[in-house]
């Protein structure tokens, strides 16, 4: 009983050799875990100190509440870009509303997951079919790793409701991308693929993290500048960035205003009284947040095309458009940002800069019913999107040790790690692939492995931060990519269209939903899961049923598209290979009456009945009203081969009398021959009255 409750009791006692597996892994992972969240946190959207946050405490309470000594939780590539795009709509990347709204949401999905492995609900795990889940992977790897495409050119990407047409505009920017960002993620992208082919056994993605952050301080690869609006001298720059800075300065006042709003309309609602021109108030107040959020982004891309040039003037450094032959290499300064009537532009690419050193403090999610009741649907996708992924890195590694996994605890495991790492300022966490498999590799024989790598993040977090400040943001973009784009998989997707024409049309529409939904990826699920459950349901509704006919070797098959005489004149034999319920009891009567019209001579109709694996009250209901037609016609309907449960339901309605207990057969064989014996005597009998 105790270690249900606390299953980290399993590890002890631990012996040396398996404190020194837990160890080395351990250390391993830690190496991989520090980079990855870091790049996993810009890609949610948020500081990269975030991503450390999610590696702390969230990897401590997976490991000891889960149910797999292998699964490594922390962040993860496509929950991070879930939850940006979850967030996107409601406030601006990197603002305190987003990073809010993100410690929200981890709550949330824990919340889900926690009830649902409380309430052993594991078995929703079997709503997404394995076609879906490949086609929702496949896009969902290839739209991650595109979303990064802008960081990986140092240029900006508008932020839409759709992904597709945001990717085009980054695209229509390549002229304007920033070559020595591209040289440092294409640098990383040969360096990684260079590691893991020739030295697997070294930390790949740390090495390049050091590697990159010693170049770029060296060569000073991020050049900032904070000047006046009167140095710059292209008016239309000038212009465009005033006007960017006052656009920024009229949503801060909006969402200052829709605060004390929010606090006023909460005041009220406690009281249970209402003040209609307040709510009206806000939901104007929403449409002007909502209206300068597009602008801003449509603007940001503008005003990224205006390339200056500084040029000393009088001991004063003012900014001009370049001449007509400066070259892609030339010194060029853009618009990085905006504040206090100053403006800040950039001449290198972007770093991560300054991270907070010490550990997250406690503080509560927000609670804002309105923002929670809109994530709900997204939260709940997270939820079961995580968990599934979870679990078939679990079972994938558990097959190779022999370990028996609990979906139900893991979902615990899962949902405690996001609901405790939301106090401490931890965003939606999962289990990893990546991490994972390092660490089954590297010798990991319990949970106690994701204790010591989580111990690696704290002492990064108290001591090393200052030394990530050089490290160019194009590196974790590629980071990010390469691991990926090492998930797109389309063989799977063909390998489905063969097996299955259905699967494969499921597998590629929850593709192309996914790519056409997104950034809301949760949509392209859900278009897949729908899909599956009305392909199912169209199965149950038309089974397969065809009447019998014998070949040469006298075995029994379907005559449809056979060149087969029937096994006799004077009965039928029907195949129905489906439980007769309620979805497909009028197809059954359709296939009943079909049969019946093809052999107007026949007495007797059989069913062979060895697929019908369940029969309910419409079913029965239509099997009497049948046999009652039939009789009126002159046809007696006989059964073969019933399951005990669909015998002993017929038993309890009472159907036995009605069709005959002399008509229902054990099997097809006895039903074959006593049928063929009964009207061979009915021939002998005709022929000797007739002689």
């Amino acid at each position: 009983m105790l270690t249900r409750f606390l299953p980290f009791l399993n590890w002890f006692p631990m012996r040396a050799d398996t404190l020194r597996g837990d160890l080395i892994a351990g250390v391993s992972v830690a190496m991989i875990l520090i980079p990855q969240a870091m790049a996993y946190a810009a890609l949610a959207g948020l500081p990269v100190v975030y991503g450390l946050y999610a590696s702390f405490l969230p990897v401590m309470i997976a490991s000891m509440w889960g149910a797999s000594r292998f699964l490594h939780t922390g962040p993860v590539a496509l929950l991070s870009l879930m939850s940006a795009a979850a967030i996107e709509p409601l406030a601006a990347r990197g603002s305190e509303e987003f990073i809010a709204l993100s410690l929200t949401l981890a709550l949330m999905v824990g919340v889900m997951r926690l009830a649902l492995g409380a309430f052993r609900m594991g078995v929703l795990i079997n709503l997404a079919s394995h076609p879906v889940i490949n086609g929702f992977t496949n896009a969902a790897a290839l739209i991650i790793g595109l979303s990064l495409l802008n960081t990986f050119i140092n240029v900006p990407m508008p932020r839409s409701d759709m992904f597709l047409r945001d990717l085009s505009q980054v695209i229509l920017q390549f002229p304007l991308a920033h070559w020595q960002t591209i040289a440092f993620g294409v640098g990383t992208l040969i360096l990684l693929s260079l590691m893991k082919r020739h030295f697997p056994r070294l930390p790949g993605v740390l090495i390049v993290v050091i590697i990159g952050t010693i170049i770029s301080a060296s060569l000073g690869f991020e050049k900032t500048a904070t000047v006046s609006p009167a140095q710059i001298e292209d008016g239309p720059a000038r212009i465009a960035f005033e006007d960017y800075a006052r656009l920024e300065a009229q949503l801060a006042q909006t969402k200052q205003a829709q605060h004390t709003l929010n606090q006023q309309l909460r005041s009220l609602a406690k009281s249970e009284r209402k003040d209609f021109m307040l709510e009206a108030e806000s939901l104007r107040l929403a449409g002007e947040e909502q209206s300068l959020k597009q602008q801003l982004y449509g603007l940001r891309v503008a005003v990224h095309r205006f390339a200056l040039t500084p040029i000393e003037v009088n001991g004063t450094t003012v900014y001009r458009a370049p001449g007509p032959d400066a070259s892609w290499f030339a010194d060029s300064w853009r618009f990085a940002g905006a504040k206090n009537g100053q403006i800040k532009l950039t001449g290198g690419g972007q770093v991560v800069g300054s991270i907070p050193a010490g550990l997250p403090g406690f503080a509560l999610p927000g609670m804002d019913l309105g923002v929670i009741s809109g994530l709900l649907g997204t939260a709940f996708v997270m939820a079961l999107i995580g968990f599934m992924e979870a679990t078939s890195i679990s079972r994938a590694l558990a097959a190779q040790s022999r370990e028996k996994l609990n979906p139900n605890q893991e979902l615990i495991g899962q949902g405690l790690a996001n609901i405790v790492g939301s106090f401490f300022q931890s965003y939606t966490v999962s289990g990893s692939f990546s991490r994972s498999a390092v660490a089954a590799k590297t010798g990991a024989r319990t949970g106690f492995y994701a204790i010591i790598s989580a111990v690696g993040v704290i002492i990064t977090m108290l001591y090393l931060t200052e030394y990530f400040y050089h490290l160019p943001q194009s590196v974790l973009a590629a980071i990010v990519m390469s691991a990926v784009f090492g998930l797109i998989d389309f063989k799977s997707l063909r390998h489905a269209w063969r097996v299955n024409r259905s699967d494969g049309v499921v597998g590629l529409t929850t593709f192309l939903a996914t790519l056409w939904m997104a950034p809301q990826l949760a949509n392209g699920v859900l278009v897949g899961v729908v899909l599956t459950v009305l392909i199912y349901l169209y199965g149950l509704m038309q089974p397969r049923s065809e009447v019998l006919g014998r070949t040469a070797d006298g075995s029994l098959v379907g005559m449809s598209g056979r060149d087969l005489s029937p096994i006799s004149d004077k009965y039928v034999v029907l195949r129905f290979d489906a439980s007769l319920v309620f979805i497909n009891s009028a197809f059954f009567e359709q296939a009943v009456m079909k049969a019946i019209s093809h052999f107007p001579d026949a007495k007797t109709l059989l069913v062979i009945g060895n697929g019908i694996n369940r029969i309910d009250a419409t079913g029965e209901d239509k099997l009497r009203a049948l046999a009652g037609d039939l009789k009126s016609a002159g046809i007696t309907l006989a059964l073969s081969g019933l399951k005990k449960p669909v015998r002993e339901a017929l038993d309890r309605a009472g159907l036995d009398r009605v069709i005959g207990r002399e008509n229902l057969f054990p099997n097809k064989d006895i039903a074959l021959k006593t049928l063929d014996a009964q009207y061979a005597s009915e021939a002998g009998t005709a022929a000797a009255a007739a002689s």
